[in-house]
């Protein structure tokens, strides 16, 4: 057994096989055999490493004949590692001794050997971890005599184990199949992060490399709760997630039939609580789950999810928009221009300098600086406000001009749809998303010219700690609990109140129970959730008096650094869970 801890970013608990994309890609469709057929199995792995070999010997001679012995000796070596009697001899042993496939021996023998050679010193030998992997691929080709299966094409449920999900491939996992995954990099708060909690399945990333350690068919746990990854684990450990996962499915029919009741204190304080979502299908999880809207649409995923270099059309937006708004009828449905960087987009030309991504060309930059596709972008909007009740936010804000071009664009966009007898609702709400410090500073001047505002905390925290929530280095300073964040969205709620306008907050923060109760102390009145732990939030709302919560603020303000309190949230969180019980 191992165990792996990693950062945690969609919650959940998921036990299965493990598919191990990155490296080779294969699924391994058995780990076992019965025992009347070791002798046919050893036989089919005498074949498929003897039809191996005369492939790389073919490829040695003729990449010798073309470019130099010293190129030929690459296979050479692959040759010799192959044929190594020792290796061959565990393959067989493991078919003999376990009743293991040859599939199976190949990929758990070679693996260990390759993570022997990852945690050697010297750097040669290190680099032999890449003939493993080749030679491992070799073989598995010619054992399954299929090409690599890929993420869009499962037919069974696993665990995706990979090096790296882009968010892209993330949207167009098939959760029927999908149960969750892990991969080596990453960081809190990513658009990867994002989907995955949208998808409602587990998965946790910035693990750091591991596939060494894993083979396709493994059984797997991952806790994305605790953000750990159990690789094989013993009985004892499995039966405990199992039953853990009962009590998750006991807990959800609990939390269930808080759908219709109302978001309130104990003490009568009402709380407006919505959802977040990146897709249209989910407009009815909240609704199934009782929320009073949506307080976040992401639309960066109509780009992502297009395959294609075509820039997605009016009517793409238009069509996704307008499904959203129909579902939830007169509920409030938040749109969020899209918040992507140049250098997620294939549709737009590559940056000219875009060294640093986060401070960059993107958001509401990227959309200024392309006004053609920020146009049909609004024009999408605007159209699908007459089926709902939509409402428009502009992310990244940081000065009065960027937010002042971006209306009158809007207006322009208006003055047209009124010119083409296109019917839009000529009193939609416009708001700002707050994620940059200068925004904060500069609120009061910004709260005269919107309708609302929305407190995004992945950016804040960001761009407030100067911390790449991505890199894996730094990661350990991202904290959503750190006095200076907490001071910029005390700041906020302030000056939105003293202005009667709504903040709603709609970054992580508003989806992990340990905040709620310090959020709320602080002012903060409208929460925009991810779907699957809204009713978790309104369970702690509904346990506790607004008194207790201003409290919990009061409390918090005198404190000085995470740590303490994060641990103060938790104790108080703690006392919740045993006074409901």
């Amino acid at each position: 057994m191992k165990k792996l801890q990693g950062i945690a970013v969609s919650p959940g608990v998921a036990i299965g096989e493990a598919m191990v994309f990155g490296h080779e890609g294969f699924r391994i469709p058995k780990r076992f055999v019965l025992r009347d057929v070791i002798d046919p199995e050893i036989e089919r792995l005498n074949k498929a490493i003897a039809e191996a070999t005369a492939e790389l010997a073919g490829n040695r001679d003729s990449v010798a004949k073309e470019l130099g012995q010293k190129y030929g000796d690459i296979f050479e070596a692959h040759l010799q590692i192959l044929n190594d009697t020792k290796l061959c001899g565990e393959f067989v042993e493991l078919i003999r001794e376990k009743a293991y496939s040859a599939e199976y021996a190949i990929s758990v023998t070679l693996r260990r050997y390759a993570d022997v050679f990852r945690r050697l010193k010297n750097a040669y030998l290190a680099e032999r971890i890449n003939d493993i992997f080749d030679i491992e691929k070799r073989l598995l080709r010619l054992l399954l005599g299929q090409a690599r299966e890929g993420l869009q094409s499962l037919s069974s449920e696993v665990l995706v184990l990979a090096a790296n999900l882009t968010p892209s491939e993330t949207a167009h996992l098939n959760r029927k199949y999908v149960r969750g995954f892990v991969t080596e990099t990453g960081g809190p708060g990513s658009h990867t992060a994002i989907v995955a909690q949208a998808l409602e399945i587990p998965a946790i990333v910035g693990i750091g490399a591991f596939l060494t350690e894993v083979s396709g068919g493994d059984i797997v746990i991952i806790d994305g709760d605790a953000g750990t990854v159990i690789i094989r684990p013993d009985d004892e450990t499995l039966e405990n997630y199992r039953a853990k996962l009962a009590r998750v499915t006991e807990l959800a029919v609990q939390l269930g039939e808080l759908r219709d009741l109302e978001a309130a204190t104990t003490d009568g304080v009402k709380i407006e609580l919505m959802g977040n979502i990146e897709f249209p299908s989910e407009a009815e999880h909240c609704l199934e789950r009782g929320a009073a809207g949506i307080g976040l649409y992401r639309t960066e995923f109509i780009y992502l999810g297009s395959t294609a270099r075509i820039i997605p059309s009016e009517e793409d937006h238009f069509n996704a928009y307008r499904s959203v708004a129909e579902t939830m009828g007169a509920r409030v449905v938040t749109i969020r221009t899209f918040d992507l960087g140049a250098d997620k987009i294939p549709h737009l030309p590559n940056p000219t300098d875009e060294r640093n991504p986060a401070l960059g060309l993107r958001s509401i930059r990227l959309s200024l600086k392309n006004v053609t596709i920020f146009r049909q972008q609004l024009r999408a909007i605007l159209r699908a406000s007459h089926y709902g009740n939509i409402r428009i936010m502009f992310p990244l804000i940081t000065t009065l001009l960027e937010l002042r071009q971006a209306k009158m664009l809007l207006a322009d966009v208006c003055d047209e749809l009124h010119d083409e007898k296109i019917p839009y609702d000529r009193d939609m709400k416009i708001g700002m998303m707050v994620e940059v410090p200068a925004a904060v500073i500069m609120l009061d001047h910004f709260a005269k010219e919107v309708d609302f505002l929305s407190i995004g905390t992945n950016d804040l925290i960001q761009y407030a700690l100067a911390v790449d929530r991505s890199n894996l280095d730094v990661a350990n300073l991202y904290h959503s609990e750190d006095p200076a964040v907490l001071k910029l969205i005390r700041q906020t709620i302030h000056v939105a109140n003293n202005n009667h306008i709504s903040v709603s907050l709609c970054g992580q923060m508003s989806s992990e129970p340990i905040y709620a109760m310090l959020l709320m102390g602080l002012g903060l009145r409208q929460f925009s959730v991810s779907p699957h732990i809204l009713l978790e939030i309104k369970q702690v709302i509904r346990s506790v008096s607004m008194k207790e919560c201003e409290k919990i603020a009061a409390k918090v303000t005198t404190l000085d650094n995470y740590r303490d309190v994060r641990n103060y949230l938790q104790i108080k969180l703690l006392e919740r869970v045993r006074n409901a019980d």
